[in-house]
């Protein structure tokens, strides 16, 4: 099944994809460039419309206790638009550590500067994807823990 992760900030969107298979997770670039929630959400529909994705993953920032702030609760009001807008449900999964995570691939291929700020969402969405898809490939059959759904199909 074809994904795409989504690692949602104020001024910059991060994508990933995979491939059907569930083994190859790549960088989707450039980022979305957008500060409107409305705006972010409609790219990146758009993008996995184009990538013919058939499930999308948002990444959900907790804090390292695990525990949920503001950010969470943007994160978690943008999964609502994007499941509205790509008429698909939208997991959820936590992305503690991930920015930190992504930021050493960078560093390991010495990518600094503007080239790292550029790309560093992107990763973000990848090691977002990569880990929902160990969870999946441990876990078959079974349904992520969280997901939002489109509101036309919870009425």
């Amino acid at each position: 099944m074809k994904w795409i992760a989504v690692d949602y900030g104020d001024s910059r969107t991060g994508l990933a994809g995979c491939d059907a298979t569930e083994l190859v997770c790549a960088p989707i670039t450039p980022q979305i460039e957008e500060k409107s929630m409305n705006r972010a959400a409609q790219a990146v529909a758009a993008v996995a419309f184009r990538e013919k994705s058939e499930g999308v993953v948002l990444g959900l920032p907790k804090n390292m206790d695990g525990t949920e702030g503001a950010r969470a609760t943007k994160s978690r009001r943008f999964a609502q638009r994007l499941a509205d807008a790509c008429g698909m449900p939208v997991v959820l999964w936590d992305e503690r550590r991930t920015t930190v995570s992504a930021a050493a691939i960078l560093a390991q291929n010495d990518t600094f500067g503007a080239k790292r700020k550029e790309r560093l969402d992107s990763v973000s969405a990848a090691v977002i994807l990569e880990s929902f898809l160990n969870w999946r490939r441990q876990h078959p059959g079974e349904s992520a823990p969280e997901t939002v759904l489109p509101q036309t199909a919870q009425q």
